[in-house]
């Protein structure tokens, strides 16, 4: 049965002759290299996914007539697509002729930048996410009738002396308002979750890895 990482490294350094402890370093070089080229993976096939679905999502936007949707989305994903060629960029500058726990630590330090962002920018998805949802429905076709309109005037019709903003009922605009700021506060934890959904175990593996090479280095 092969012998466990610290097994290794504890016998490299009680037997000198056998000079086994450079083999912890190559095992974790190995890992280490395994773990972000696997999160490099995923993180490519996550753009490649991001780039396809802002160019299908517009003709389908017109096909079930809320283009407005559609064209909005476009703009917001490749948003996204800009932010993370930037992203990818700064991971493909970490040395990799560091050592493996060097090498870690950087990518640990990239990782927690790109959380940081995924954080601030969640705070601006979301809401807008819903902006786009909201006036893809409202809006309708491009040059025919705007359901808004109608559902407007009903509750115009309905509650005439209703305080308007912009020829928008005022309690319509309170609920967008509300419902903004409520996904701008919470988009944060959303942006979290998501991030760990696709990328939580890579994380952990790489906490634990970290934390090895820490206590084997006491």
């Amino acid at each position: 049965m092969e012998k466990s990482i610290e097994s290794i490294w504890k016998e490299g350094f009680v037997n000198d002759d056998k000079l086994i402890a450079p083999k912890v370093n190559d095992l974790y070089n190995q890992k280490s290299i395994d773990l972000v080229s696997k999160f490099k993976k995923m993180y490519k096939i996550n753009v490649i996914g991001i780039v396809v679905f802002s160019f299908i999502i517009v003709p389908v936007s017109y096909l079930v007539k809320i283009p407005y949707m559609g064209i909005m989305m476009f703009f917001l994903f490749n948003l996204i697509i800009i932010v993370n060629r930037k992203t990818i960029y700064k991971l493909n500058k970490i040395d990799n002729t560091l050592n493996s726990y060097e090498y870690l630590i950087s990518f640990k330090n990239w990782t927690d930048k790109l959380i940081d962002t995924n954080t601030k920018f969640s705070r601006f998805l979301y809401p807008y996410m819903f902006l786009t949802m909201f006036f893809g429905f409202w809006c309708g076709e491009i040059g025919g009738d705007v359901p808004g309109d109608i559902i407007t005037n009903g509750f115009i019709n309905e509650y005439p002396h209703t305080p308007l903003v912009f020829g928008f009922p005022l309690v319509f605009v309170g609920i967008m308002l509300l419902a903004m700021i409520f996904l701008a506060v919470v988009g944060a934890k959303i942006g979290k979750w998501d991030f760990n959904l696709g990328y939580g175990r890579i994380m952990r593996r790489l906490k634990t890895m970290i934390k090895d090479m820490e206590e084997l280095k006491k």
